[in-house]
């Protein structure tokens, strides 16, 4: 599932940092594997294991409900759209009712949706949303002529789109709380699994500690490749053309800034995207000044729109009403 995010949204930044992993090699049954130890085998050790990692998993779900974790939202769409596959699916799409080009507040909602009951839903919730999403992704593929060949039910497709997701979620949570302790970190990697697995991807597929996930990420970036459609859509996405005009053209400096800013250089290179030394450093400002923004915001603030997500949410689900 290709995600893609209201450009109001996009307006919440802060600052990069050089992206790492620095995740404890731990494994969890969340992911499919075994965990190294036996669960009834309680020493000191583990026990102090597992009060670390309950005080950073509680620590990690209040800090992801920032509002200013999606600040590298509009370079994670790209990111995602890099795989070709990817791009083509969502580019020539027939399921024109969850467009972003032509719905793009409700393709806000329903991407928002995904991601809070991915990482926080019930398994009924998650079943729930993922027959929903199912609907939708039966209708793309390609077709017999066409030159890209692509299903939405490609495991592997979508196994690189939860891999963006968690490297967004990572530059989110970096950028605003800076390195994450390796208790913190090896929670996020494995939360972030369920961006995977609430779709078609098998739990053993997905990375099991970060080194496994650099290697991942490493091959991945050698498959990066845009072509005129994809890139055209990559364009209109950067330029705001899916908002009217009037906003597109005053918040358009600021988007781009945001979704150069957070990409990678190969991402830069094959979209042949100009970054200066100047863009920098006012990326860098910019990204100061919301850091600042995220610390001293009053909570109801700081946690919108993930305050009004888990409400819609759970009231469409309680009344029967589509997700997507």
């Amino acid at each position: 599932m290709v995600t893609s995010y209201h450009t109001a949204l996009l307006l919440m930044s802060t600052a990069p940092t050089e992206r790492g992993y620095w995740f404890e090699e731990w494994q969890d049954c969340a992911t499919g594997l075994n965990r190294p130890y036996d669960d009834r085998v309680i020493n000191r050790f583990n026990a102090l294991s597992h009060s670390r990692r309950d005080g950073a998993t509680s620590q990690l779900e209040r800090r992801l409900v920032r509002g200013l974790m999606l600040a590298p939202a509009g370079a994670n769409v790209i990111m995602q759209l890099g795989r070709l596959g990817v791009g083509r699916g969502v580019a020539q799409s027939p399921v024109t009712s969850g467009s972003l080009m032509k719905h793009p507040l409700k393709r806000t909602r329903t991407t928002l949706a995904y991601i809070w009951l991915a990482l926080y839903g019930t398994d009924d919730e998650r079943s729930e949303l993922r027959r929903n999403v199912d609907a939708q992704h039966r209708h793309v593929r390609s077709r017999p002529n066409d030159e890209v060949t692509y299903d939405a039910y490609d495991a592997q497709l979508q196994l690189w789109v939860a891999a963006c997701m968690y490297v967004g979620s990572q530059q989110g949570y970096e950028i605003l709380y800076g390195h994450s302790s390796d208790v913190a970190a090896s929670e996020l990697l494995r939360r972030c699994s369920r961006f995977a697995t609430t779709l078609q991807v098998p739990a053993n597929q997905w990375p099991s500690d970060p080194s496994v996930f650099e290697e991942y990420w490493s091959s991945g970036l050698n498959l990066v490749k845009f072509d005129e459609v994809t890139t055209r859509y990559v364009m209109d996405f950067i330029d705001l053309r899916f908002v009217p005009r009037p906003l597109a053209a005053m918040l358009r400096p600021l988007h781009r800034l945001l979704c150069i800013g957070f990409l990678e250089t190969t991402f830069r290179e094959a979209l042949l995207l100009e970054w200066s030394e100047r863009d920098q450093r006012r990326f860098r400002r910019l990204c100061v000044v919301m850091k600042w923004v995220n610390r001293l915001a009053p909570r109801i603030l700081a946690e919108f729109p993930w305050n009004l997500v888990r409400r819609d949410s759970r009231r469409r689900l309680s009344h029967g009403r589509s997700l997507v």
